[in-house]
C-alpha cells in the first residue's frame, strides 16, 4: 500500500527588490534587499561600503559649479556605479540571495544639482553600467518625471513613510540626512492628505565644519558640539533665512545650504569653532521642530531616521525643540533608522515595475501621481 502523502506546504511568496542610497552626506553607500511579498515590508539584508575618499572628494566638488563638469561628472557617475555593483554584490552574497530572484533595482544615484525652480535635477549614476555589471534590472532617475508634471521632485520617501508608519495618531516622521526632510502622517479618520518638505540643513552643515576643524568627516557622537555652547545671535541669523518660514512644497540642497552659507554669517565674529559647531547643530534641530510647529502642528510624536538618528547630541536638542511631542526612532515602528531610505528606493523600484505611481502630489506639488524612474534591463 503506498504511504499517504502530507499535502505539500504552500511556499510563502517572495517578492524581492533592492534598494541602493549614496545620500547628501556622502557618508557611503547603502543597499537593502527587501521582500515586499507580504503584508508589511520584511528586510532581507543590509550592507554599507564607504565610498573611496576620492570619489567622495570628486562628488562634494561636484555639488558646485566648477571647471569641465560635464567630464569629472560622468566619469565620476562610472565610478559610483562601480561602488553600487559591489554593494549589491556583497549584500547578495552575504545574505544568501538568488540573483535571478530580484526582480530589480532602485538606485537613486548622487545628487549634485536640484533645481526645481528651472525644471530639472540630476543624480549621478550610469544605471546601464550597473545593469551591466549586476545583471538585474535597473530602475533610475525618480525625480526627474515628478518635476516634468510640476512638482519639486523631492521628497519621495513620504509615500513610504506612510506605508509603514502610518498609525491612528499623527505622527511626523524626519530623516536627517544631509538634509533633513518631513513626513506628516496625519493619523486616522483624518481627511487631510499626507504631505512633506525639507526642513533645510540636515548633516551637510555640521559635517562640512567638522572636515574643515577636526579634519573628519564628520562630528562622532556629535562630542565636539557637545562642548560648545550656542551662540543666540549667530543661530537666530541662520533661522532668518526665508527658506525656513517658506510654505511647502519646498525642496533644498547644497546649492543653497552649503560652507558659504555659514561663512556670510560668521563674517566679522570671531568665535569658539566649537560654539560654531553647537550652533549648527541647534540649527538643524530648531528648523526641524520649527518646521513641525508651522506645518503640521498636530503631530503627536516625532520618529527620526537617516543618519541623524546616531548624533546623540543632535537628538536631546531635537527632543528639547520638540518638547512636549516625545521624538524616538524609527526602530520603535520596526525599521531601524539607517535601513528606512534606501528601503523606500527599493519600494520605488517595485512602484515602477508594477507601473505604479511612486510620489504623492500633496507633498511634491506634481499635477498628479505619476509612475517613477526609467528602467534599465539587465
Amino acid at each position: 500500500m503506498e504511504p499517504k502523502r502530507e499535502p505539500a506546504r504552500e511556499e510563502k511568496r517572495r517578492d524581492l527588490f533592492i534598494g541602493v542610497m549614496s545620500g547628501t552626506s556622502l557618508d557611503g553607500v547603502d543597499a537593502v534587499v527587501a521582500d515586499f511579498g507580504a503584508e508589511a515590508p520584511r528586510l532581507v539584508g543590509h550592507v554599507h561600503h564607504q565610498l573611496a575618499e576620492e570619489l567622495r572628494q570628486v562628488l562634494l566638488a561636484l555639488a558646485q559649479p566648477g571647471w569641465d563638469d560635464l567630464h569629472r561628472g560622468a566619469i565620476a557617475a562610472q565610478h559610483l556605479a562601480r561602488a553600487y555593483a559591489d554593494t549589491v554584490a556583497e549584500v547578495i552574497r552575504r545574505h544568501d540571495v538568488a540573483q535571478e530572484d530580484v526582480r530589480a533595482i532602485g538606485a537613486h544615484g548622487q545628487t549634485v544639482r536640484h533645481r526645481p525652480a528651472d525644471a530639472y535635477t540630476i543624480q549621478l549614476n550610469a544605471p546601464a553600467l550597473l545593469a551591466e555589471l549586476t545583471q538585474i534590472d535597473v530602475v533610475a532617475d525618480f525625480r526627474s518625471r515628478d518635476i516634468a508634471a510640476g512638482g519639486q521632485g523631492a521628497p519621495l520617501v513620504p509615500a513610504f513613510h506612510r506605508m509603514v508608519f502610518s498609525g491612528p495618531e499623527p505622527v511626523a516622521v524626519v530623516n536627517i540626512g544631509g538634509i533633513a526632510n518631513l513626513t506628516a502622517l496625519p493619523g486616522a479618520g483624518d481627511e487631510h492628505a499626507v504631505t512633506g518638505f525639507d526642513c533645510g540643513p540636515g548633516n551637510l552643515l555640521i559635517d562640512g565644519w567638522a572636515a574643515r576643524h577636526l579634519h573628519e568627516p564628520f562630528d562622532r557622537d556629535g562630542q565636539w558640539a557637545a562642548g560648545g555652547t550656542p551662540v543666540p545671535d549667530l543661530l537666530a541669523a541662520l533661522l532668518a533665512d526665508p527658506f525656513f518660514s517658506d510654505p511647502p512644497p519646498k525642496t533644498t540642497g547644497r546649492e543653497q545650504f552649503n560652507d558659504a552659507f555659514v561663512e556670510r554669517h560668521l563674517a566679522n565674529r570671531a568665535l569658539d569653532p566649537r560654539d560654531v559647531a553647537a550652533t549648527l547643530t541647534r540649527l538643524t534641530a530648531e528648523s526641524i521642530a520649527q518646521g513641525i510647529e508651522q506645518f503640521f502642528p498636530a503631530a503627536a510624536e516625532v520618529l527620526v531616521c537617516g543618519g541623524g538618528a546616531f548624533n546623540p547630541t543632535l537628538l536631546k536638542m531635537l527632543e528639547r525643540a520638540c518638547s512636549p511631542r516625545p521624538v524616538a526612532s524609527t526602530a520603535k515602528r520596526g525599521i531601524a533608522p539607517e535601513h528606512v531610505e534606501a528601503l523606500a528606493f527599493a519600494w520605488l523600484a517595485k512602484q515602477h515595475v508594477d507601473r505604479q505611481p511612486g510620489n504623492l502630489p500633496s507633498v511634491t506639488g506634481a499635477q498628479g501621481g505619476r509612475i517613477l524612474g526609467a528602467l534599465y534591463p539587465a
